[in-house]
């Protein structure tokens, strides 16, 4: 039985306790989930070769003898049993103390705060240089489908998505700053200029793909009963390409998008290495390649939260792209 008018009232407000019930659920997963990482990440580090004690007293200076070694691991409480290490820096990681990096010496939230920031703009400019290359390219493509020009557009994009970023970078680094110096080779990431060739080289990989995805979504679209619906009345093809076509393609996007920020977020590590960018996953190899377990464990917490909210983000931002999505839940 449809719904009068004394019901709608009634209707929406079923809909929005509905979406607030899987928003719920969804905080409720990630949770579960980052205390599963939270286990695994700490077991793994806890198997590792390597004496925290011993790499503590190498970083600092002190000669790491065996009453040294002995005398910190007991007042670090490494000769606890693993279950009393792990809940003892759970508890502490829960209020935001993952302890001090054994290499650097300082906090570690206080070095993924310092080092957030300059990966977060490095994510984002690269995004939207993604975004002015492959939303345009991927229409045209699709627009001029079996054309010299689709054919150009997915010759490229295959040539794209065929290059790693590590050779893209260092080619990049060779031309624009040993041949033509025009940018710095070692980035400093507090100023513009040091950002564009990182960016553009994670940019290049992406749009790529992003193209390839556009077309396939706008081709979707366009074989659809409602375009041929519009055509047959008269619609002007640039407003059914952008009124329809275009938002009607965005949900499938906008999945992708979530996922590659947070992927960009925790994978940045190659680019940021190869152009000396102090971002997170650069200061992610140098704790790798000093066995500094407390900084592993908290990058790794730290880029999982990240990209589980981001994908939360995501799911609640269906609501507002396609009204269909309201109705399902």
């Amino acid at each position: 039985m449809p719904f009068n008018n004394y019901d709608y009232p009634f209707k929406k407000w079923g809909e929005r306790l509905l979406t607030k019930k899987k928003i719920i659920m969804r905080i409720i997963q990630i949770v579960i989930v980052l205390f599963g990482i939270s286990f695994f990440t700490f077991l793994l580090t806890y198997l590792a070769p390597g004496d925290p004690a011993q790499i503590m007293l190498t970083s600092s200076g002190v000669m790491p003898t065996e009453s040294a070694v002995n005398a910190l691991r007991e007042s670090m409480g490494y000769n606890d049993p693993f279950f009393v290490q792990y809940f003892r820096w759970l508890g502490n990681a829960l209020h935001g103390d993952f302890g001090m990096s054994f290499s650097l010496n300082k906090p570690v939230v206080e070095l993924l705060l310092a080092r957030l920031w300059p990966t977060l703009k490095l994510t984002l400019f690269s995004m939207v240089l993604m975004l002015i290359v492959s939303l345009p390219l991927g229409m045209l493509s699709a627009v001029k489908e079996n054309t010299w020009i689709d054919n150009v557009v997915r010759g490229i994009t295959f040539v794209g998505v065929s290059m790693p970023n590590f050779w893209v970078g260092l080619l990049l680094m060779l031309v624009f700053c040993v041949k033509l110096g025009i940018f710095p080779v070692i980035c400093s990431g507090g100023t513009f200029k040091s950002m564009i060739l990182p960016s553009v080289t994670l940019a290049i990989a992406m749009s790529a793909k992003y193209t390839r995805q556009v077309r396939t979504a706008v081709l979707e679209e366009l074989h659809q009963d409602y375009v041929i619906g519009a055509r047959a009345r008269g619609v002007q093809e640039r407003k059914i390409l952008w009124r329809n076509v275009f938002n009607n393609s965005l949900l499938p996007l906008i999945t992708m998008l979530g996922l590659s920020v947070g992927s960009l977020l925790g994978g940045t590590a190659v680019v940021e290495v190869i152009f000396s960018y102090p971002g997170l996953g650069n200061l992610a190899v140098a704790a790798i390649t000093s066995n500094d377990y407390n900084l592993i464990q908290g990058y790794v917490l730290w880029v999982a939260l990240i990209y589980m909210v981001i994908n939360l983000i995501v799911d609640i931002s269906y609501n507002f792209v396609d009204p269909r999505m309201r109705l399902a839940r």
